[in-house]
């Protein structure tokens, strides 16, 4: 039976006391017959001393239950670098718990000269590492503020499904093959959009949710691949402007308890027009930091007011320049229904920048059937597809529906540059490789003929090179 514990924190606070210690070998010195450990646990590091006899065999990474007294260090020998620095813990009993290999690589460093690979195929040994512990602890805590601060302004957090429906809204879908419906297939959310929407409808009014959402998108340092977290929001009775001023308000506040380090160069967040950020910035991700070597400074703006379709050259066709339900400017509605001048509408729809990133976009929904019917013909479904892909969405539109509108803010890319990171990787506990394999169990696998013959699915012959 483990003994009651202690964490190595809280041992500044119990000088001559006997504790119980549980950790990892973070270093041993041999000084002949004294020994010396650093012995880590995810709370701090402390040093620990005892007779050669009882710490001899000790190696990195084992893990132990260790007995003993804290007790003051002398002046002289006092580390300031570490908040234990000025205590260390005498050993009276030492049980190794569990031993270690060698490990592939170094985990008191930074890490960032090693191989990604080697460090994704061996995460919960990186994840060992300071900064990565670091990354996950202030990661935590900035959903544990964003979750208490919805709450406290009357959002519901409420969870939508995983398994649903696959809906043509941008990206490639994941598919999930059904057991129980041979040869129909589930899809991955894209984003819980139609769901939020549908929340609307049901007269909650002020949803969120920390979402989990799925893409088969190409993968690049600002963005994973398969899967990432966003920060899901929908609210009722609503505008433009009641959006924005809550985003801004919860990310400004944000930033002040959780990154006090960090000052925001301008507030309120400066409001740009797309064709104003395209003509003096050549892009709808403007970088307005003053000094972009200063790794402190966070420049939040806002680009609104963006087309409603854009055109897709290779297909010859008008796509939606955000998503299907975004509502077009009240003064575009007459050219929309009429087909007219489609290149020229304006959106109710905004994006969110920090740094040059853009880290989340929403806008005002369309309620209204016959407009939403309209956006769906521009983009070239037929009255069959856009019933069989969004009825049930325009079927709950008959049943009375609020004006609405919401945000989805890309939590990991926040993060990735809010901890000064180069990547989405290095905030995320497990991410996926940049070839789309997971960290450490290395999916997609194959799968078995068993599994293969109750969903249905016939394996296809490999073709010969």
């Amino acid at each position: 039976m483990l003994e009651k514990r202690t964490e190595i924190k809280d041992t500044v606070n119990k000088v001559s006391k006997k504790v119980f210690l549980y950790g990892w070998v973070n270093s041993v010195r041999d000084h002949g017959k004294l020994i010396f450990v650093d012995l880590r646990d995810r709370s701090g590091i402390i040093q620990l001393v005892g007779d050669n006899k009882l710490l001899d065999g000790l190696k990195n990474e084992f893990v132990l239950q260790i007995a003993g007294q804290v007790q003051a260090r002398p002046p002289k020998l006092v580390n300031p670098k570490i908040k234990t620095g000025k205590v260390e813990v005498k050993v009276e009993k030492v049980k190794i718990l569990s031993q270690s290999l060698d490990l592939p690589f170094n985990v008191s460093d930074d890490g960032k000269e090693i191989n990604e690979n080697l460090r994704l195929k061996y995460r919960y040994l990186d994840l060992r590492r300071p900064r990565m512990r670091k990354n996950l602890l202030v990661r935590q805590r900035a959903i544990e503020f964003i979750r208490n601060w919805l709450i406290k302004n009357d959002f519901w957090e409420i969870e939508t499904p995983i398994l649903t429906k696959a809906t043509p809204e941008g990206a490639r879908d994941f598919l999930v093959p059904s057991r129980l419906q041979k040869g129909n297939f589930y899809a991955l959310p894209q984003s819980p959009q139609q769901y939020k929407q549908l929340l609307m409808v049901a007269g909650i009014e002020k949803y969120f949710q920390i979402a989990r959402c799925f893409r088969d998108e190409d993968p690049r340092a600002d963005r994973a691949y398969g899967e990432f977290t966003q920060l899901d929001l929908e609210m009722s009775f609503v505008d433009e402007k009641d959006i924005l001023s809550l985003t801004e308000t919860l990310f400004s506040q944000m930033c002040q308890e959780v990154f006090p380090q960090k000052h925001i160069s301008k507030k309120p967040f400066p409001r740009l027009t797309y064709k104003e950020a395209i003509k003096k910035y050549k892009t709808d991700k403007p970088d307005l930091r003053k000094n972009k070597n200063d790794s402190e400074e966070l420049s939040w703006c806002w680009v609104v007011d963006f087309p409603l379709f854009e055109w897709k050259k290779h297909e010859s066709r008008f796509d939606a320049m955000h998503h299907p339900f975004t509502a077009p400017k009240e003064k575009c509605v007459a050219d929309l229904l009429a087909k007219k001048n489609l290149g020229k509408l304006q959106a109710k729809q905004y994006d969110l920048i920090l740094n040059g990133y853009e880290v989340g976009g929403g806008s005002i929904r369309i309620i209204d059937p016959q407009v939403l019917g309209a956006v769906f013909e521009v983009m070239g479904h037929t009255p069959q597809k856009i019933k069989e892909k969004f009825g049930h969405l325009l079927q709950a539109f008959d049943f009375g529906v609020p004006p609405h509108g919401g945000i989805a803010a890309g939590l990991d890319r926040i993060l990735m540059i809010l901890q000064n990171e180069p990547s989405l990787r290095e905030v995320i506990a497990f991410p996926m490789t940049a070839s789309g394999q997971t960290a450490v169990m290395k999916a997609p696998s194959s799968a078995s003929s068993e599994q293969l013959k109750e969903l249905g699915i016939k394996k296809s012959p490999r073709l010969k090179s």
